[in-house]
C-alpha cells in the first residue's frame, strides 16, 4: 500500500511538472494537485521517518519548482509585454509603409501614364514641327514663283536660306524653323508693303545685254525701272533666257517722263501696260517666214522644193490649159451641116476656121472622109489620145507633190523628235525651254507638208478635170464628125482637086 502511494504521488508531481509546462501560470491547477496528495500522505502511518522526510522533500521541490515556475512566467510576461508593444509598432509601421507603397505605386502608375502621354505629345509635337516645317519649305518655293522678276533680287539671301537650311546637317531644328520664319515675316512685310506700292535699289539688264543699277517702283503687278543717270527708264520684264530683270523701254516720251517722275518723287501718274507685260512676249514671239522657216531644220529645203516646183507646174498646166482654143457649137454645127450637104469644099472651109486640137482632129477627118467610118474613127480616136497625153503632162508631178509632202513632214516630225531625245539625255527633262527647239523642227516640218500637200491635191484636181473636159468635148465632137460622115457618105469624085492629091 505504501509503495502504491508513492507511486501515486510520484505520478501527481509528474502530471503537475508536465501541467506546469503547458498551462499559462494556473495556479488553481497547482494547488488542486497539492490537496490531493496531501490526504494520501497524512492518511497513512509514518512509522518511518524517511518516508516522512522524502514526502517533506518532494514537496518542499515541488514548491520551489512552483516557485520558480511563476518567477519564469512572470519573467516572460515582463518581456512579453514590451515586445508585444514592439510588435504593434512594427505592425503600425509596417501599414504605414503599406500605405507609403500603394501610394507611391498609383503615383507611379499616374507618372507613368503622364510620361507616356508626354512622349505621345512630343512625338505629335515633332510631327506638326515636321509639317509646318514642310509647308514652310513649300511656302519658300511658291513664293519665290510668285515673286516679280525684279523682288527676286531683294529676297535672294533670305529665300537661299530658306531653300537650303533643311539639308545642311550643320544647323539645328530651331535655325532651320528660325530661317524659314524669317522669309515668312519678311514675306509679310513686303506684302504689307506692296498694299501702296515699295521703292527698292537694284539692277536690271537692258536691250544690249548690260546690267544697270538703278531704283525699281513695284505698285501691285507693275514693275518700273529707272537708271541711276536716268537714260534707261521703262517697264521691268523677264525675257526668254534671261534670269535677270529686263528693262523694256517706253516708246511715247510722256510715259518715260511720268515714270521718271513716278520713280523719283515717289509719287505721279502711273503708265500702266493693261496686260502686263504681255503684249510685249506676244511680240517677243513674232518672227518672220524665213525665222518660222528656218526653225524646220534641214527638212523643209525639199519640202520647200518640192512645193515651189509644184506651183511652177500647176501655174504652167493652168496658162496653158486656159490658152487652149476650144471651138464652139455654132462652128462644129456648119462642118456637121457641110457634110451632110456633101459639100466637100464648104466643109473644108468650116475645118478650117476651127482651131486647136479639135481642128486638127476635124480635118483629119475631113482628110479621110473618103475612108470607111471605122477608119475615120480610129484616126480621130488616135488624135484624141496624142492630146490627152499632152493635156495631162506634168500634172502627175503635182499628184507626186500632194503624197509626198506630208510624208517629209512626217520626216521632219521624226528627226525632230530624235533631236529632243538628244537633249532631254544632255541636259534632262526639267528646262523645257531647252527641248523647244526638237519640237519646233518636228511641228513646222507637219506644219509645211500639210501646207503643200492640201494645195497640190485641190490644183491636181482642179487641172485633171480641166484636161478631162476638154478631151471629153474632143471625143464628143469626134464621134458627132464620124456619125454624120457614116449618115452620109462623101464619093471622091466631089472632093476638091487638094483633098484628091493628098488622098
Amino acid at each position: 500500500m505504501k509503495i502504491t502511494k508513492i507511486i501515486s504521488i510520484i505520478l501527481l508531481f509528474a502530471a503537475m511538472q508536465v501541467f506546469g509546462d503547458l498551462t499559462d501560470g494556473d495556479e488553481a491547477s497547482v494547488t488542486e494537485l497539492q490537496n490531493l496528495a496531501d490526504p494520501l500522505v497524512s492518511s497513512e502511518d509514518e512509522p518511518q521517518s524517511e518516508f516522512g522526510k522524502a514526502s517533506q522533500s518532494a514537496k518542499r521541490k515541488m514548491e520551489e519548482s512552483v516557485a520558480e515556475l511563476a518567477e519564469l512566467r512572470k519573467q516572460i510576461a515582463d518581456k512579453t509585454i514590451p515586445l508585444t508593444r514592439q510588435l504593434n509598432d512594427l505592425e503600425e509601421e509596417l501599414s504605414e509603409v503599406r500605405r507609403e507603397y500603394q501610394e507611391t505605386s498609383r503615383l507611379l502608375d499616374t507618372r507613368t501614364l503622364d510620361l507616356s502621354n508626354l512622349r505621345n505629345e512630343i512625338k505629335a509635337r515633332k510631327e506638326e514641327a515636321s509639317y509646318i516645317s514642310n509647308l514652310m519649305g513649300q511656302f519658300a518655293v511658291n513664293f519665290e514663283a510668285r515673286l516679280h522678276i525684279a523682288e527676286i533680287q531683294r529676297y535672294k539671301d533670305t529665300l537661299e536660306h530658306a531653300k537650303t537650311s533643311p539639308e545642311n546637317s550643320n544647323l539645328s531644328k530651331r535655325e532651320v524653323f528660325k530661317a524659314q520664319s524669317d522669309l515668312i515675316q519678311e514675306s509679310l512685310e513686303g506684302f504689307e508693303q506692296a498694299i501702296g506700292g515699295k521703292t527698292f535699289h537694284g539692277k536690271a539688264v537692258d536691250s544690249t545685254g548690260l546690267v544697270n543699277d538703278g531704283k525699281f517702283v513695284l505698285i501691285g503687278p507693275a514693275a518700273l525701272f529707272k537708271s541711276e543717270d536716268g537714260q534707261k527708264v521703262g517697264t521691268v520684264e523677264q525675257r526668254f533666257g534671261s534670269l535677270e530683270p529686263t528693262i523694256i523701254p517706253f516708246a511715247n516720251e510722256q510715259n518715260k517722263a511720268a515714270a521718271s517722275e513716278l520713280i523719283s518723287n515717289e509719287s505721279g501718274r502711273l503708265p500702266l501696260d493693261p496686260t502686263l507685260g504681255n503684249a510685249h512676249v506676244v511680240e517677243s514671239t513674232n518672227q518672220t517666214l524665213v525665222e518660222h522657216v528656218q526653225k524646220g531644220g534641214p527638212v523643209m529645203i525639199p519640202i520647200l522644193g518640192m512645193a515651189g516646183l509644184a506651183m511652177l507646174v500647176a501655174l504652167y498646166k493652168w496658162i496653158a490649159l486656159s490658152l487652149i482654143p476650144k471651138p464652139g457649137k455654132r462652128k462644129i454645127n456648119k462642118l456637121l451641116d457641110a457634110v451632110e450637104s456633101r459639100d466637100p469644099a464648104k466643109a473644108e472651109k468650116a475645118v478650117q476656121s476651127i482651131k486647136g486640137p479639135v481642128g486638127k482632129m476635124l480635118r483629119r477627118g475631113v482628110e479621110h472622109i473618103k475612108e470607111p467610118a471605122e477608119l475615120i474613127e480610129e484616126l480621130m480616136y488616135e488624135t484624141v489620145l496624142d492630146t490627152k497625153l499632152k493635156l495631162e503632162r506634168f500634172l502627175p508631178f503635182v499628184a507626186i507633190s500632194a503624197a509626198a509632202a506630208p510624208l517629209l513632214g512626217l520626216l521632219g516630225t521624226v528627226t525632230g523628235i530624235i533631236n529632243t531625245f538628244k537633249l532631254i539625255t544632255v541636259f534632262g527633262s526639267g528646262d523645257v525651254k531647252t527641248l523647244s527647239g526638237g519640237i519646233s523642227e518636228a511641228l513646222i516640218t507637219t506644219e509645211f507638208g500639210l501646207i503643200v500637200a492640201i494645195p497640190s491635191l485641190l490644183l491636181h484636181a482642179f487641172l485633171s478635170r480641166k484636161a478631162k473636159r476638154f478631151a471629153n468635148d474632143m471625143e464628143k465632137a469626134a464621134v458627132a464628125f464620124v456619125n454624120q460622115v457614116s449618115k452620109t457618105p462623101v464619093k471622091k469624085n466631089d472632093l476638091p482637086e487638094k483633098v484628091k492629091a493628098n488622098a
